[in-house]
């Protein structure tokens, strides 16, 4: 006999930020960049839900078990003059796709989007990945190729930071 599985999209708590480092490592993993990864649970714990939390994840959760999860904030678009929202990370675990959970994370996105007013909704995706790809395009995102993504990071970031104006 088998037990049905009950499903909730839900905020994440502190109690949640070993589950949500796995699951960070996780998506590391599926996308060939571990080696970039250096983050602790502390670190999420800290910027999740410490005095000056900027971000907010939400957790797909499965007979009360971690299955994914959503990192998300708040940006501005000048163009537009109004706040949007950015999905810095969206990762469901292989064993649990196609059961719904994805859209799931990603409709209550923009609910939260809406709910709060914001002007858009966007993120990024790798190139290669073209299952997300197929799967945003078919939730009726646009995919902008004309846009790239420009980052200082590490040994750059702090050159460039002692750079004369």
């Amino acid at each position: 006999m088998t037990t049905p599985n009950t499903f909730t999209i839900r905020p994440a708590t502190s109690a949640d930020a070993v589950d949500i480092h796995a699951l960070v490592r996780d998506l590391a993993i599926y996308e060939n960049l571990e080696h970039l990864m250096v983050s602790t649970p502390d670190d999420f714990s800290r910027e999740l839900f410490g005095p000056n939390a900027r971000i907010e994840c939400i957790m797909a959760i499965e007979n009360e078990t971690a299955a994914g999860f959503a990192l998300f904030f708040h940006n501005f678009s000048t163009f537009l003059g109004r706040k949007g929202l950015y999905l810095e990370d969206l990762f469901v675990k292989p064993e649990c796709r196609g059961k719904g959970y994805g859209k799931a994370l990603l409709v209550r996105l923009a609910q939260i989007a809406v709910e709060r007013n914001s002007g858009r909704f966007e993120w990024t995706v790798l190139d290669w990945n073209t299952p997300s790809i197929d799967f945003y395009k078919a939730m009726g995102a646009t995919v902008m190729p004309e846009w790239n993504i420009v980052r200082a990071a590490g040994d750059a970031l702090t050159a460039m930071a002692k750079m004369k104006p």
